[in-house]
């Protein structure tokens, strides 16, 4: 009996110490496997650690209990207002196998549940976010910010990347989030799908540790990525989910968030997106992958952005075409009848008369000329006789307050424009018809959709979409895509458009990508490009476009008088002809169509070095079209030489004729690179330089990073000529490079 009793003391001793370990482990909120740590605080939930166990670098930073919120939402009705965890006066969770649940309720004012789902992925470094709202009352939801980080832990030469359309990177963010005092904290919010054409971001050290964010949203629903500053030097990451149709009264996340961990930079994010985004429904359905985009814009070698009357467009490209035996294309603006950014969308009819544009186009056609003409996709003129004769007003994108949404350009008229909603059939029929008429009307080749790449929440009830976000926005672009092919079938039509997305894959034939000569627009310093997308979509879409100019900018003739300036397209100063170079060498070795904006034939002698350079690059592509138009990114390769330091021209076109130009300087390395591996096996190298001196360095390749063999040979190909200097043993290549001034070749290693 004393034995049994003590026995059964023991069984019960154990009984206990197992519960009181359960209760220990559930002591604070915590999820781990053998990659990741994430830990949130006892309070509220905020998370309060979130580790990369391969290193033991943590990427939360020191939080104040009343800012470290998981979450924010947004609830809308006759007050709206703001909530977060720190209303809620019950927050509980629970455990599971690689999986914690979070639950806020009992909130003061309003009758809500939210629910934080965690789960934690064992083949990599990731985790997976999801959210629930439930909700009961006359509340809305607006939005929900979720997952929020308030403080990523600063590290040394720390960059923030982003796929802004191609892809932008700053060791800025922290100094650019930081306030002046007594003024709130700055936020950057970027919309998807639209300036950013890829559902990712990151935070990391340069070679190592990132975070990593992402969303795994294969409908292209409306949502935002989000930086935001706090403290001095703090920096904030988070998600905005935008949910389908404001009133409703519960929301689940139809995707799930990613959060992750790089070691690296900004390749290594786009390596880890692109093993999930090619294999989705807009890169399977790709115009290019298919085999749908029309021969000759596959073949163009230079696109040509002139502006103005055929004279000033059609001439020169055929004179530069037979200059140089480039197949020569045509990006076509201000043709129409109507005043750049004043009023769209009376193009028709074109400036110079429907007859002699018609005949115009053909004679370019003929001489193998293909032309691509502006009609912004979007912007209707609010100052415009069409705006009020057809009730354009009804079908504009309006705020949550009803109104129809203003975007004004244009600063020397101040003219508003609203942006068209294309979740209607009235602003889609009208563009259709419109394109058609351009194309099987006048004989042009396709439409460049001016803003296509990007997307607007509407919150107009009568539109027959649901207000606020979703994927309405993306239909709507698909249906009228559609009925512009359809129209113009007889023909044919090439549909470009602006910036890039990889929601617009299945749609665009081409995507105008000018963040190789960001410096032409943007303020010096802050950001720098990155070829973000062509990272991971290159061989799925044509990208071309470059303000890469040797003149001042263009005016519109139909523009007030008194703003133009007194010569037209003034050649720019030759200290600007390395920024010249850049431009032209960052297209060609990130394998974009080759574009030259302004050109005349004047310059072919009076500026025949920079004219001789864009087509030595021209050429060269051409001969390493496996590669630079089909092949598949890589890893730019490094290029160890001395930085030079540079003049940079920042031109506008609405500047005015005083402030036009600005100048500053900048340092750039004196040659650039970009990699590729073609579907036969091979992998190339393509190198420019951009410097008015001889530059020499050594182009190092491996098996470790580059998909080549143990052996083979290296072959250069240099203006018309391809020859054998080498062979490679071991998966390792070393090329000692020696470039002459302004020089570019491809080596290709078999």
């Amino acid at each position: 009996m004393i034995n049994d009793q003590k026995r059964r003391r023991g069984v019960y001793l154990v009984i206990a110490l197992f519960f009181w370990s359960v209760q220990a482990a559930a002591a604070e909120p915590l999820i781990e496997n053998g990659r990741l740590l994430v830990r949130f605080d006892v309070q509220h939930g905020g998370i309060a650690a979130f580790v990369d166990k391969t290193n033991g670098h943590d990427f939360v930073g020191e939080n104040a209990a009343s800012e470290n919120h998981l979450w924010h939402i947004v609830l809308g009705g006759d007050a709206p207002r703001r909530v977060t965890p720190a209303d809620a006066t019950e927050f509980r969770w629970e455990s599971g196998e690689d999986a914690l649940m979070l639950t806020w309720s009992s909130f003061n004012g309003v009758d809500l549940e939210v629910i934080a789902d965690i789960a934690l992925d064992n083949a990599a470094p990731l985790s997976q976010w999801r959210v629930t709202v439930k909700m009961a009352g006359d509340a809305s939801l607006h939005a929900v910010h979720f997952p929020r980080i308030p403080n990523v832990s600063a590290q040394p030469d720390e960059v923030l990347a982003a796929p802004l359309w191609m892809g932008q990177k700053t060791t800025q963010a922290r100094a650019m989030l930081s306030s002046s005092p007594g003024q709130p904290p700055k936020r950057f919010q970027w919309d998807y799908p639209g300036h950013v054409s890829m559902q990712c971001m990151t935070v990391y050290r340069e070679g190592g540790p990132g975070l990593y964010v992402a969303c795994d949203d294969t409908a292209s629903r409306r949502k935002g990525f989000s930086i935001f500053g706090g403290m001095p030097g703090q920096l904030g990451i988070e998600v905005v989910q935008m949910p389908e149709g404001i009133t409703t009264r519960a929301y689940q996340s139809p995707y799930a968030v990613l959060l992750g961990t790089i070691e690296g930079d900004w390749m290594d994010a786009a390596l880890r997106y692109r093993a999930w985004a090619v294999n989705q429904p807009w890169a399977r359905e790709s115009r290019l992958r298919r085999g749908l985009v029309q021969q000759w814009v596959k073949n163009t070698g230079l696109w040509v952005w002139n502006r103005g009357r055929s004279e000033n467009v059609l001439k020169p490209a055929a004179q530069l075409q037979e200059y140089s035996g480039i197949p020569i294309s045509v990006f076509w603006h201000w043709w129409h009848g109507c005043a750049y950014d004043v009023g769209f969308p009376e193009y028709f009819p074109p400036r110079e008369g429907e007859e002699p544009f018609r005949e115009a186009v053909a004679a370019a056609a003929q001489q193998g000329i293909h032309a691509l003409i502006y009609m912004n996709q979007r912007l209707w003129g609010m100052e415009t006789d069409s705006w009020r004769d057809e009730g354009a007003e009804r079908y504009a994108v309006k705020g949550f307050d009803g109104a129809p949404l203003k975007e004004v350009y244009n600063t020397f008229t101040k003219s508003p424009c609203a942006p068209m909603c294309l979740g209607t059939s009235f602003w889609r029929d009208k563009y259709a018809g419109l394109a058609e008429h351009a194309v099987m009307g006048l004989g042009v080749a396709g439409i460049y959709m001016d803003q296509a790449c990007l997307s607007l929440s509407c919150f107009d009830p009568t539109h027959g979409h649901p207000i606020g976000g979703g994927a309405y926005w993306v239909a709507g672009f698909r249906e009228l895509a559609d009925d512009i092919r359809r129209r113009c079938a007889p023909r044919g039509v090439t549909l470009s458009g602006e910036g890039c997305g990889e929601t617009w894959l299945p749609h665009l034939d081409l995507m105008l990508s000018l963040q190789v000569s960001m410096e032409r627009y943007a303020a010096p310093g802050a950001w720098e490009p990155i070829p973000f997308f062509h990272a991971v979509y290159h061989e799925y879409v044509l990208c071309y476009g470059n303000y890469s100019s040797l003149t001042m900018p263009p005016y519109d003739e139909l523009w007030p008088g008194e703003f133009a300036p007194k010569t037209p397209l003034a050649l720019l100063d030759r200290k600007f002809s390395q920024q010249f170079y850049m431009e032209q060498a960052r297209a060609f070795v990130w394998g974009q169509q080759p574009t030259i904006a302004n050109i005349q034939p004047n310059q072919f002698k009076e500026r025949p070095e920079e004219i001789e350079y864009a087509l030595r690059l021209c050429r060269l592509r051409q001969q390493a079209r496996p590669y630079l138009v089909y092949g598949r990114f890589l890893r730019p390769p490094k290029i160890n030489a001395p930085v030079k330091t540079i003049d940079i021209s920042r031109l506008s076109i609405y500047a005015g004729q005083q402030d036009a130009l600005r100048e500053y300087r900048k340092e750039y390395p004196p040659a650039l690179a970009g990699a590729y591996a073609c579907e036969d096996g091979g992998v190339a190298v393509a190198v420019a330089s951009i410097s008015n001196d001889s530059v020499s360095f050594l182009l190092s390749v491996d098996a470790a990073q580059y998909p080549i063999p143990d052996s083979g040979t290296i072959w250069e190909i240099e203006d018309d000529a391809k020859s054998i200097v080498g062979r490679f043993e071991d998966g390792k290549v070393s090329v000692q490079v020696k470039l002459p001034p302004r020089g570019a070749r491809i080596y290709e290693f078999r």
